[in-house]
């Protein structure tokens, strides 16, 4: 599987299970609806709060360039500040740090993320800035080759990712920029993530989004067909209750995988765990460590991912 496949599995649905331009989903769909609220919700942090965040111009905006992408209508102009923001990777570090749980790693992932997905879909150029804002999350490497962007312990949420799907973001960010000039860095994240083992679900579906081993493949499976409750989501662990981070980025990786047995009704059960959860406005209710808490950083985090999985995982 080549570099920017491996990206667009995380940035973006495969073109194979996503309407086209012309069907595209009407605006009482889901998806439909989860854009609309995004598209509301992503240009609106810069203007109330003078800077930019993670949540609204980093995983929001990917599910937006994934809309922009498979033809779901919404108003381009939701994008424009975030195109800007995004190709001045200089400014990053100085930005304004009133969002939850500043932390420049993170950020710097997340903006990075959010520009993937912003030149695969053609909203800014591929050029010199790509590779310098894959720069910034290389400085962030640990010495064993992953990305250590939490510590707390806990599983990783919308807004922390955890160790190893972050270090499949980074991994694929730098291989999707410059797989020449990034060669070591790369290297060094795939050997790191070929001694993992799935200790969670969340794990589990990030492994799989990754250059996963063959025994890795089948180990995270399992994982995931046990972890799925009866409800049809997935919780960070498998016998947590479903949530719905861990639901999307698990669909995410079920995207990747063959269709053999049982694979198709997984996703059917876990986008219809999806579907039951999202609100009214398009939203969906943050999923946070531990779980009840409010925040309006990972309710936008929860929602982009989650779009991002409806859009892959349609009926």
């Amino acid at each position: 599987m080549g570099a920017v496949r491996l990206v667009l599995l995380i940035a973006f649905a495969p073109m194979s299970c996503v309407p086209g331009a012309a069907d595209a989903p009407p605006a009482s769909r889901p998806e439909a609806r989860a854009v609309a609220f995004l598209a509301r919700e992503v240009p609106e942090w810069p203007v109330r709060n003078k800077c930019y965040s993670c949540h609204n111009n980093g995983d929001a905006a990917r599910a937006l360039y994934a809309a922009r992408r498979v033809a779901v209508p919404f108003e381009t102009r939701s994008l424009e500040s975030t195109n800007r923001w995004l190709v001045r990777p200089q400014d990053w570090k100085d930005n304004d740090p009133k969002e939850e749980f500043g932390d420049q790693r993170l950020a710097s992932l997340q903006f990075a993320h959010a520009l993937v997905a912003a030149v695969e879909t053609g909203a800014v150029a591929r050029d010199e800035t790509f590779v310098r804002a894959a720069e910034k999350v290389r400085e962030h490497q640990d010495p064993d080759g992953s990305w250590n962007v939490d510590a707390s312990g806990l599983a990783g949420s919308p807004i922390t990712y955890g160790r190893t799907l972050a270090t499949v973001v980074a991994r694929n960010v730098l291989a999707a920029a410059s797989p020449n000039r990034f060669a070591e860095a790369v290297r060094r994240a795939e050997a790191w993530l070929g001694t993992q083992r799935p200790r969670s679900v969340l794990d589990a579906a990030a492994i799989l989004i990754g250059p996963a081993t063959r025994e890795q493949k089948v180990e995270c499976l399992e994982v995931l067909r046990k972890g799925q409750s009866r409800e049809g989501g997935w919780g960070p662990y498998v016998t947590a209750a479903p949530e719905v981070f861990d639901t999307s980025v698990a669909l995410l990786a079920l995207t990747g995988v063959r269709e053999e047995a049982g694979i198709l009704e997984m996703k059917a059960r876990g986008r219809g765990f999806l579907v039951r959860a999202q609100q009214p406005d398009g939203s969906w209710p943050e999923t946070t460590r531990p779980p009840g808490a409010e925040s309006y950083a990972q309710r936008i985090s929860t929602t982009g991912w989650a779009t991002l999985a409806l859009l892959a995982i349609t009926p």
